[in-house]
Protein backbone atom coordinates (compact mmCIF):
# COMPACT_ATOMS: atom_id res chain seq x y z
CA UNK A 1 0.00 0.00 0.00
CA UNK A 2 1.26 3.48 -0.90
CA UNK A 3 1.16 5.61 2.27
CA UNK A 4 1.06 8.74 0.16
CA UNK A 5 -2.32 7.69 -1.23
CA UNK A 6 -3.92 5.62 1.51
CA UNK A 7 -4.24 5.56 5.28
CA UNK A 8 -2.92 2.57 7.22
CA UNK A 9 -6.48 1.15 7.27
CA UNK A 10 -6.66 1.37 3.47
CA UNK A 11 -9.02 4.34 3.14
CA UNK A 12 -7.98 7.03 0.63
CA UNK A 13 -6.14 10.21 1.45
CA UNK A 14 -6.48 13.35 -0.67
CA UNK A 15 -4.02 12.08 -3.26
CA UNK A 16 -5.85 8.76 -3.30
CA UNK A 17 -8.90 10.65 -4.59
CA UNK A 18 -6.79 12.09 -7.39
CA UNK A 19 -6.51 15.61 -5.97
CA UNK A 20 -3.63 17.37 -7.76
CA UNK A 21 -1.15 18.13 -4.98
CA UNK A 22 2.55 18.58 -5.76
CA UNK A 23 4.54 15.40 -6.43
CA UNK A 24 7.49 16.07 -4.13
CA UNK A 25 6.08 14.62 -0.92
CA UNK A 26 7.98 12.21 1.32
CA UNK A 27 7.49 8.45 1.43
CA UNK A 28 4.69 8.69 4.02
CA UNK A 29 3.50 12.19 3.10
CA UNK A 30 3.61 12.91 6.84
CA UNK A 31 5.52 14.87 9.45
CA UNK A 32 7.19 11.56 10.32
CA UNK A 33 9.13 11.81 7.04
CA UNK A 34 11.37 14.21 8.96
CA UNK A 35 14.07 11.86 10.34
CA UNK A 36 13.57 11.07 14.00
CA UNK A 37 10.10 12.58 14.39
CA UNK A 38 7.54 10.27 16.01
CA UNK A 39 3.78 10.73 16.52
CA UNK A 40 1.32 8.95 18.81
CA UNK A 41 -2.42 9.10 19.44
CA UNK A 42 -4.93 8.26 22.12
CA UNK A 43 -8.51 8.35 20.85
CA UNK A 44 -11.50 8.42 23.22
CA UNK A 45 -14.94 7.62 21.80
CA UNK A 46 -17.51 6.51 24.36
CA UNK A 47 -21.26 6.82 24.89
CA UNK A 48 -24.08 8.42 22.95
CA UNK A 49 -27.24 10.44 23.55
CA UNK A 50 -27.87 13.42 25.81
CA UNK A 51 -24.98 15.20 27.46
CA UNK A 52 -24.34 14.36 31.11
CA UNK A 53 -21.36 16.42 32.22
CA UNK A 54 -18.71 14.12 33.60
CA UNK A 55 -20.18 11.04 31.94
CA UNK A 56 -20.27 11.90 28.24
CA UNK A 57 -20.71 11.31 25.39
CA UNK A 58 -16.94 11.49 24.89
CA UNK A 59 -15.37 12.39 21.56
CA UNK A 60 -11.82 13.55 22.25
CA UNK A 61 -8.20 12.43 22.62
CA UNK A 62 -4.53 13.36 22.63
CA UNK A 63 -1.93 13.76 19.87
CA UNK A 64 1.75 13.57 20.83
CA UNK A 65 4.72 14.66 18.69
CA UNK A 66 8.26 13.74 19.70
CA UNK A 67 10.61 15.87 17.56
CA UNK A 68 13.58 13.63 18.43
CA UNK A 69 11.79 10.38 19.14
CA UNK A 70 12.17 8.36 22.33
CA UNK A 71 15.63 9.52 23.30
CA UNK A 72 16.56 9.42 26.99
CA UNK A 73 18.78 12.40 26.48
CA UNK A 74 17.31 15.90 26.42
CA UNK A 75 18.49 17.52 23.18
CA UNK A 76 16.51 20.67 22.45
CA UNK A 77 15.10 21.69 19.10
CA UNK A 78 15.39 25.17 17.67
CA UNK A 79 11.90 26.57 17.23
CA UNK A 80 9.60 29.55 16.77
CA UNK A 81 5.89 30.08 17.14
CA UNK A 82 3.44 32.46 15.48
CA UNK A 83 -0.09 33.41 16.49
CA UNK A 84 -2.20 34.45 13.51
CA UNK A 85 -5.26 34.83 15.76
CA UNK A 86 -4.76 34.28 19.46
CA UNK A 87 -8.14 32.87 20.54
CA UNK A 88 -6.48 29.74 21.93
CA UNK A 89 -3.53 28.37 23.87
CA UNK A 90 -0.08 26.95 23.28
CA UNK A 91 1.98 26.55 26.45
CA UNK A 92 5.74 26.98 26.42
CA UNK A 93 5.45 29.75 23.83
CA UNK A 94 7.01 32.44 26.00
CA UNK A 95 10.26 30.50 26.43
CA UNK A 96 10.32 29.63 22.73
CA UNK A 97 10.01 33.34 21.92
CA UNK A 98 12.70 34.18 24.47
CA UNK A 99 15.29 31.47 23.82
CA UNK A 100 14.47 30.10 20.37
CA UNK A 101 14.20 26.46 21.42
CA UNK A 102 12.26 23.97 23.52
CA UNK A 103 12.87 20.48 24.89
CA UNK A 104 10.56 17.49 25.08
CA UNK A 105 7.28 16.68 23.36
CA UNK A 106 4.43 18.60 21.77
CA UNK A 107 0.94 17.47 22.77
CA UNK A 108 -2.43 18.60 21.38
CA UNK A 109 -5.90 17.98 22.83
CA UNK A 110 -9.13 19.85 23.60
CA UNK A 111 -9.38 23.25 25.27
CA UNK A 112 -10.30 22.13 28.77
CA UNK A 113 -7.70 19.34 28.74
CA UNK A 114 -4.77 21.79 28.70
CA UNK A 115 -4.13 21.48 32.45
CA UNK A 116 -4.30 17.69 32.61
CA UNK A 117 -2.18 17.28 29.48
CA UNK A 118 0.41 19.75 30.71
CA UNK A 119 0.78 17.97 34.05
CA UNK A 120 0.93 14.55 32.39
CA UNK A 121 3.47 15.75 29.82
CA UNK A 122 5.63 17.12 32.63
CA UNK A 123 5.43 13.82 34.51
CA UNK A 124 6.35 11.97 31.32
CA UNK A 125 9.35 14.24 30.80
CA UNK A 126 10.54 13.63 34.36
CA UNK A 127 10.26 9.88 33.76
CA UNK A 128 11.78 9.90 30.28
CA UNK A 129 14.58 12.39 30.86
CA UNK A 130 15.22 12.01 34.60
CA UNK A 131 18.95 11.41 34.31
CA UNK A 132 19.38 14.18 31.77
CA UNK A 133 17.63 16.70 34.02
CA UNK A 134 20.07 16.07 36.85
CA UNK A 135 19.39 17.46 40.31
CA UNK A 136 17.21 20.35 39.17
CA UNK A 137 14.39 19.31 36.84
CA UNK A 138 12.85 22.14 34.82
CA UNK A 139 10.23 21.27 32.21
CA UNK A 140 8.10 23.51 30.01
CA UNK A 141 6.19 21.15 27.71
CA UNK A 142 4.44 22.50 24.63
CA UNK A 143 0.69 21.81 24.90
CA UNK A 144 -1.86 23.19 22.44
CA UNK A 145 -5.63 22.94 22.07
CA UNK A 146 -8.72 23.39 19.94
CA UNK A 147 -12.34 23.20 21.09
CA UNK A 148 -14.42 20.03 20.58
CA UNK A 149 -17.45 21.08 22.68
CA UNK A 150 -19.99 20.58 19.86
CA UNK A 151 -19.40 16.82 19.84
CA UNK A 152 -17.64 16.13 23.14
CA UNK A 153 -18.37 16.47 26.86
CA UNK A 154 -15.52 18.95 27.07
CA UNK A 155 -16.52 20.15 30.54
CA UNK A 156 -16.28 16.58 31.80
CA UNK A 157 -12.45 16.59 31.78
CA UNK A 158 -12.15 13.08 30.36
CA UNK A 159 -8.52 13.31 29.24
CA UNK A 160 -6.41 11.81 32.04
CA UNK A 161 -2.74 11.25 32.70
CA UNK A 162 -2.82 7.70 31.37
CA UNK A 163 -4.20 8.84 28.02
CA UNK A 164 -1.35 11.32 27.60
CA UNK A 165 1.25 8.76 28.67
CA UNK A 166 -0.15 6.25 26.17
CA UNK A 167 0.08 8.72 23.29
CA UNK A 168 3.64 9.67 24.22
CA UNK A 169 4.86 6.12 24.90
CA UNK A 170 3.16 4.85 21.73
CA UNK A 171 4.56 7.49 19.40
CA UNK A 172 6.32 6.04 16.35
CA UNK A 173 7.48 6.93 12.88
CA UNK A 174 6.04 5.80 9.57
CA UNK A 175 2.51 6.23 8.15
CA UNK A 176 -0.03 8.01 10.33
CA UNK A 177 -3.77 7.72 10.78
CA UNK A 178 -5.73 10.90 10.08
CA UNK A 179 -9.16 12.40 10.63
CA UNK A 180 -11.00 11.55 13.85
CA UNK A 181 -7.96 10.40 15.76
CA UNK A 182 -6.05 11.69 18.80
CA UNK A 183 -6.70 15.29 19.71
CA UNK A 184 -8.58 15.67 16.42
CA UNK A 185 -11.27 13.15 17.39
CA UNK A 186 -14.06 15.66 18.06
CA UNK A 187 -12.99 18.44 15.72
CA UNK A 188 -14.90 20.10 12.88
CA UNK A 189 -13.39 21.76 9.78
CA UNK A 190 -15.32 23.94 7.32
CA UNK A 191 -18.50 22.50 8.91
CA UNK A 192 -17.45 19.01 7.83
CA UNK A 193 -15.95 16.49 10.22
CA UNK A 194 -12.30 17.48 10.58
CA UNK A 195 -9.47 16.53 12.90
CA UNK A 196 -5.86 15.43 12.43
CA UNK A 197 -4.07 15.78 9.11
CA UNK A 198 -0.48 15.56 7.95
CA UNK A 199 1.66 15.96 4.82
CA UNK A 200 5.27 16.55 3.80
CA UNK A 201 7.50 17.93 1.08
CA UNK A 202 11.08 17.16 0.07
CA UNK A 203 13.33 20.09 -0.86
CA UNK A 204 16.83 20.60 -2.24
CA UNK A 205 18.65 23.50 -0.58
CA UNK A 206 22.29 24.32 0.12
CA UNK A 207 23.41 21.26 -1.80
CA UNK A 208 21.43 18.80 0.33
CA UNK A 209 18.11 17.02 0.40
CA UNK A 210 15.78 17.81 3.30
CA UNK A 211 12.19 17.31 4.42
CA UNK A 212 9.47 19.67 5.62
CA UNK A 213 6.54 18.02 7.40
CA UNK A 214 3.25 19.40 8.69
CA UNK A 215 0.70 18.16 11.21
CA UNK A 216 -2.55 20.04 11.85
CA UNK A 217 -5.46 19.76 14.25
CA UNK A 218 -8.07 21.28 11.95
CA UNK A 219 -11.15 22.66 13.70
CA UNK A 220 -11.73 25.88 11.78
CA UNK A 221 -13.64 27.54 8.96
CA UNK A 222 -17.18 27.76 7.63
CA UNK A 223 -18.39 25.92 4.56
CA UNK A 224 -18.68 28.78 2.10
CA UNK A 225 -14.97 29.55 2.53
CA UNK A 226 -13.72 26.07 1.60
CA UNK A 227 -11.48 25.76 -1.43
CA UNK A 228 -9.65 22.61 -2.51
CA UNK A 229 -6.72 23.07 -4.89
CA UNK A 230 -8.28 26.40 -5.84
CA UNK A 231 -11.79 25.09 -6.54
CA UNK A 232 -14.62 26.71 -4.48
CA UNK A 233 -15.84 23.37 -3.16
CA UNK A 234 -17.72 24.82 -0.20
CA UNK A 235 -20.12 26.73 -2.42
CA UNK A 236 -21.20 23.47 -4.07
CA UNK A 237 -21.41 21.16 -1.03
CA UNK A 238 -23.92 22.94 1.18
CA UNK A 239 -25.68 20.09 3.00
CA UNK A 240 -25.58 19.67 6.79
CA UNK A 241 -24.40 23.18 7.61
CA UNK A 242 -23.78 23.88 11.29
CA UNK A 243 -23.40 27.61 11.92
CA UNK A 244 -23.22 31.06 10.36
CA UNK A 245 -19.96 32.20 11.98
CA UNK A 246 -16.71 30.39 12.61
CA UNK A 247 -16.58 28.54 15.91
CA UNK A 248 -13.22 26.77 15.90
CA UNK A 249 -9.44 26.91 15.65
CA UNK A 250 -6.41 25.27 14.06
CA UNK A 251 -3.09 24.22 15.53
CA UNK A 252 -0.38 23.62 12.93
CA UNK A 253 3.09 22.19 13.55
CA UNK A 254 5.95 22.28 11.04
CA UNK A 255 8.99 20.06 11.52
CA UNK A 256 12.10 19.97 9.37
CA UNK A 257 15.67 18.69 9.36
CA UNK A 258 16.95 21.81 7.58
CA UNK A 259 19.46 23.69 9.76
CA UNK A 260 17.72 26.98 10.55
CA UNK A 261 18.06 29.85 12.97
CA UNK A 262 15.09 30.62 15.26
CA UNK A 263 14.38 33.79 13.27
CA UNK A 264 14.22 31.67 10.11
CA UNK A 265 11.87 29.23 11.83
CA UNK A 266 9.67 32.19 12.73
CA UNK A 267 9.56 32.99 9.02
CA UNK A 268 8.39 29.41 8.39
CA UNK A 269 5.78 29.64 11.14
CA UNK A 270 4.35 32.79 9.58
CA UNK A 271 4.05 31.04 6.22
CA UNK A 272 1.71 28.50 7.83
CA UNK A 273 -0.86 31.31 7.65
CA UNK A 274 -0.66 31.20 3.85
CA UNK A 275 -0.98 27.43 3.94
CA UNK A 276 -4.23 27.45 5.88
CA UNK A 277 -5.46 30.37 3.79
CA UNK A 278 -5.22 28.31 0.61
CA UNK A 279 -8.23 26.28 1.77
CA UNK A 280 -10.17 29.47 2.34
CA UNK A 281 -10.03 30.63 5.94
CA UNK A 282 -9.46 34.35 6.61
CA UNK A 283 -8.70 33.46 10.26
CA UNK A 284 -11.91 34.53 11.96
CA UNK A 285 -12.21 36.32 15.29
CA UNK A 286 -13.30 33.15 17.10
CA UNK A 287 -10.48 31.04 15.67
CA UNK A 288 -7.31 30.24 17.63
CA UNK A 289 -4.82 29.90 14.78
CA UNK A 290 -1.51 29.16 16.50
CA UNK A 291 1.55 27.70 14.79
CA UNK A 292 4.92 26.23 15.72
CA UNK A 293 7.93 25.43 13.52
CA UNK A 294 10.93 23.42 14.70
CA UNK A 295 14.20 22.11 13.28
CA UNK A 296 15.89 18.91 14.41
CA UNK A 297 19.29 20.12 13.13
CA UNK A 298 21.89 21.50 15.56
CA UNK A 299 21.00 19.20 18.46
CA UNK A 300 23.17 20.77 21.16
CA UNK A 301 22.76 24.54 21.56
CA UNK A 302 24.71 26.40 24.24
CA UNK A 303 21.89 26.34 26.78
CA UNK A 304 22.14 22.56 26.98
CA UNK A 305 25.80 21.64 26.58
CA UNK A 306 27.13 23.81 29.41
CA UNK A 307 30.30 24.83 27.57
CA UNK A 308 31.88 28.23 27.87
CA UNK A 309 33.00 30.40 25.02
CA UNK A 310 31.76 30.90 21.49
CA UNK A 311 29.32 28.32 20.18
CA UNK A 312 28.63 27.50 16.54
CA UNK A 313 25.70 26.10 14.63
CA UNK A 314 24.83 25.45 11.01
CA UNK A 315 22.16 27.33 9.09
CA UNK A 316 21.26 27.97 5.49
CA UNK A 317 21.20 31.50 4.01
CA UNK A 318 17.96 33.47 3.99
CA UNK A 319 18.31 33.98 0.25
CA UNK A 320 17.67 30.31 -0.56
CA UNK A 321 14.59 29.80 1.63
CA UNK A 322 11.93 30.30 -1.06
CA UNK A 323 11.60 26.53 -1.80
CA UNK A 324 11.27 25.94 1.94
CA UNK A 325 8.50 28.55 2.23
CA UNK A 326 6.70 26.82 -0.64
CA UNK A 327 7.08 23.45 1.09
CA UNK A 328 5.53 24.86 4.27
CA UNK A 329 2.56 26.36 2.44
CA UNK A 330 1.90 23.26 0.35
CA UNK A 331 2.28 20.73 3.16
CA UNK A 332 -0.02 22.66 5.52
CA UNK A 333 -2.66 23.06 2.82
CA UNK A 334 -2.57 19.36 1.99
CA UNK A 335 -2.61 18.38 5.68
CA UNK A 336 -5.89 20.27 6.14
CA UNK A 337 -7.47 18.55 3.14
CA UNK A 338 -6.14 15.18 4.32
CA UNK A 339 -7.88 15.76 7.66
CA UNK A 340 -11.17 16.40 5.84
CA UNK A 341 -10.84 13.44 3.48
CA UNK A 342 -9.91 10.99 6.25
CA UNK A 343 -12.67 12.00 8.68
CA UNK A 344 -15.93 10.05 8.83
CA UNK A 345 -19.46 11.00 9.91
CA UNK A 346 -19.75 11.46 13.68
CA UNK A 347 -22.64 11.85 16.10
CA UNK A 348 -21.70 13.25 19.48
CA UNK A 349 -23.28 14.85 22.53
CA UNK A 350 -27.03 15.60 22.41
CA UNK A 351 -27.24 13.85 19.06
CA UNK A 352 -25.15 16.50 17.30
CA UNK A 353 -24.33 15.15 13.86
CA UNK A 354 -21.39 16.28 11.73
CA UNK A 355 -21.06 14.84 8.25
CA UNK A 356 -17.79 13.97 6.60
CA UNK A 357 -17.03 15.39 3.20
CA UNK A 358 -18.51 13.11 0.55
CA UNK A 359 -15.67 11.75 -1.58
CA UNK A 360 -17.78 11.17 -4.68
CA UNK A 361 -19.31 14.66 -4.57
CA UNK A 362 -15.90 16.20 -3.94
CA UNK A 363 -14.52 14.45 -7.02
CA UNK A 364 -17.51 15.65 -9.07
CA UNK A 365 -16.92 19.27 -8.08
CA UNK A 366 -13.20 18.98 -8.80
CA UNK A 367 -13.93 17.46 -12.22
CA UNK A 368 -16.27 20.35 -13.03
CA UNK A 369 -13.29 22.65 -12.59
CA UNK A 370 -11.08 20.35 -14.72
CA UNK A 371 -9.11 19.19 -11.68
Amino acid sequence: MDARLNLPDGRPRARGLGLPFAANCGANNAITDVPGVEVGFTTLIEGEGDLVIGEGPIRTGVTAILPRGHTHELPPVWAAMYSLNGNGEMTGAHWINEAGYFTGPITISNTHAIGAVHEASTRWMLKQYGAAFGEYAWALPVVAETCDAHLNDMNGFHVREGHVMAALDGASGGPLQEGSVGGGTGMICYEFKGGTGTASRTVEVAGGGYTVGALVQANHGIREWLRVCGAPVGKHLSDNLLWSAEQGSIIAIIGTDIPLLPIQLQRLARRISIGIGRAGTPSGNNSGDIFLAFSTANPAPDAENGKDGVQRLDYVPHEILDPVFTAVVESVDEAVINALVAAEDMTGRDGHFVSAIDHAKLKEVMASYAM
